[in-house]
């Protein structure tokens, strides 16, 4: 056994055309998974899969591409159904996908704004690994893996409803990790911090906001995509067989030194 091979495994990723979902999408499929690339745009998922398979997909292995909007239950069960004729099957599950349409504090959120985070960040979560889960337990087992954020860890001035959702994918995860157990399948949040990625691009792009970030990290600086990419890597291989219901932490040792 190779302990980081994901050969003749299916992983579905939610928000897999940039960033963070996108280096999962291709590290998985270099360690030899099937990768199914779902976003909301169709020719997105289109361009993401072809680069896959050209460059990463060479186990034989392949990308597919299959279009979602998360927050319309109808098209998650659509994503999983696809999914399953495509490949036969879901052995990994990676909810990526997130949104947050306001940065500010708290007092000032519209009531539009903060619903659409908890209903896309959290129930569209709840809502995928429901659909999933059934699919691993046939096959033995699977890997889910939730994607926080030390937002969900620590308290911030302008992301108060994006930290409160992301805490809240934390305890999903330990929920579904005490349920999902007996199936053999494993359930976890990884929880990054300051990425380069667009998706946290008015945070990194603020030079002064930055210059603080990194002389609070002991690392020193910011993290890249791949980084997190690893992470997931492991939890969805051997190698990660036996942790379930953790949050893994990915921020240059940030928090624990605040």
């Amino acid at each position: 056994m190779t302990l980081f091979d994901l050969t003749g495994k299916t992983a579905v990723i939610t928000g897999a055309t940039k960033g963070i979902g996108r280096a999962i999408a291709s590290r998985m499929a270099e360690h030899g998974a099937n990768i199914v690339v779902s976003s909301r745009k169709e020719d997105m998922c289109e361009m993401v899969a072809q680069d896959i398979n050209e460059n990463w997909a060479k186990l034989g292995n392949e990308a597919a591409a299959i279009p979602c909007h998360i927050s319309h239950k109808e098209q998650l069960q659509s994503l999983i159904d696809q999914s399953v004729a495509r490949f036969g099957g879901i052995d990994i599950l990676v909810c990526n996908a997130a949104v947050n349409p306001f940065f500010g504090k708290l007092k000032d959120i519209p009531d539009s704004a903060f619903d659409r985070i908890m209903e896309t960040n959290i129930r569209s979560n709840h809502w995928l690994c429901q659909m999933a889960s059934p699919h691993m337990a046939t096959r033995g087992g699977g890997s889910i893996m939730i994607i926080s954020s030390v937002g969900g860890l620590r308290a911030g001035g302008v992301l108060g409803a994006y930290g409160i959702s992301k805490a809240a994918d934390m305890q999903i995860a330990r929920a579904l990790a005490v349920e999902y157990g007996g199936d053999n399948i494993t359930v976890n949040a990884i929880a990054p911090g300051l990425i380069r990625t667009d998706f946290a691009r008015a945070l990194w792009e603020d030079k002064e906001r930055v210059k603080k970030r990194e002389a609070l990290t002991p690392l020193g600086r910011l993290g890249e995509s791949d980084e997190i990419a690893g992470v997931a890597v492991m939890l969805a291989s051997a190698a990660g067989g036996y942790i379930s219901g953790e949050t893994i932490v990915v921020d240059g040792g940030a928090v624990i030194a605040s």
